[in-house]
């Protein structure tokens, strides 16, 4: 049996994490996303835009590190409330250049380019460089990557799950927490393996999923995973297709398109944030089972509908916990042939 040893294999490498990594030798230089950042120490002020950084850093034991977080889909973890409690939210979406400037950064942790980036909706890279501040761009929303096409970027190669990863190693490479960083992935790396083998014995060889985010609108397209991002990442690490093929990070595409697709399961985003009519989980349930053409299909009628966490959807560290909850949704099902 080779997935126990590899537990074993991980959980090793987490408990002597401690014993092997080095410190970090300042001045540390970093490339990230086409930028070359260099930090002379440990930052001491940092602001989080995105739900996913922040979490990182959470679990890295780096809360006293931040003073400004921002861009929320979901409540904080349970685990991270004292943390979070004590940090002031700049904003729920994306705040302001001047907000995040004024708390005085050595460093601004960014998840999603089109907030810092060429047509930043908070500022471009440029800006706050000027300003001595390091933006630091998730990997994995900027490598193989073009976030000028579609309105969340198209995928120009599959994401990389090493690419989250790699993040991890990074922030706390800056931070001077590597012990914490290995630690980190080796648990994560322990339950994406749990949640492959959940469903080993399963025949998924004609399941298929769509994933719904959103909606700007329940009266127009939905915003649904394209097939090269992190949902379909977890669509096909399990064994699932997932039924849209554009390249398009979140495209959006008609629900007779949908229908005509019939995928065996839907999966729908849950979010606290309340920007879209659509964001309300509840009301993705109401339209799927009242309109007609969603109520028909099959994944409707059978009852085949996943709730996730927006955050689960995202390169984040719940997007483990979303592989678990999938693997074991799917589990459930008694599924057509």
């Amino acid at each position: 049996m080779l997935l126990p040893r590899f537990f074993a294999l991980v959980t090793g490498l987490g408990l002597s994490a401690l014993a092997c990594a080095s410190p970090t030798h300042y001045p540390l230089t970093i490339e990230n996303c086409g930028s070359t950042l260099t930090f002379t120490h440990a930052p001491v002020r940092a602001v989080t835009i995105g739900q996913a950084g922040t979490e990182m850093l959470y679990a890295l034991g780096l809360g006293d590190k931040l003073v400004g977080t921002s861009l929320w889909f979901n409540d904080v973890l349970g685990k991270y409330k004292g943390q979070n409690d004590r940090i002031e939210r700049l904003a729920d979406n994306e705040p302001s250049f001047e907000s995040v400037i004024g708390k005085r950064p050595e460093l601004v942790a960014v998840e999603l380019e089109w907030m810092v980036g060429p047509q930043g909706a908070v500022a471009t890279r440029e800006q706050f460089h000027e300003l001595q501040i390091p933006t630091y761009l998730m990997p994995s929303d900027c490598e193989s990557k073009d976030n000028l096409v579609g309105a969340d970027g198209t995928r120009l190669q599959p994401f990389r799950i090493d690419s989250l990863y790699k993040s991890i190693t990074q922030l706390a490479e800056i931070f001077d927490v590597q012990a914490r960083g290995q630690q980190l992935n080796a648990q994560l790396q322990a339950s994406l393996a749990k949640s492959i083998a959940a469903v080993q014995g399963k025949d998924l060889t004609h399941t298929s999923a769509l994933v719904w985010f959103s909606s700007a609108s329940l009266d127009i397209d939905p915003y649904v995973a394209g097939h090269k991002g992190i949902p379909d990442f977890m669509l096909g690490t399990l064994g699932v297709r997932n039924v849209v093929q554009s390249d398009e990070e979140w495209p959006t595409v008609g629900w007779e398109t949908i229908a005509k697709a019939n995928p065996t399961f839907l999966v729908i985003a849950r979010m606290d944030r309340r920007r879209f009519p659509a964001d309300d989980y509840q009301r993705k349930l109401q339209f799927l089972r009242s309109d007609p053409v969603t109520r028909n299909m099959d994944a409707v009628k059978n009852n085949r509908i996943i709730i996730l966490d927006a955050m689960a959807m995202q390169a984040s560290l719940r997007m483990f916990d979303g592989l678990e909850s999938l693997a074991t949704a799917i589990n459930r099902y008694d599924l057509p042939k």
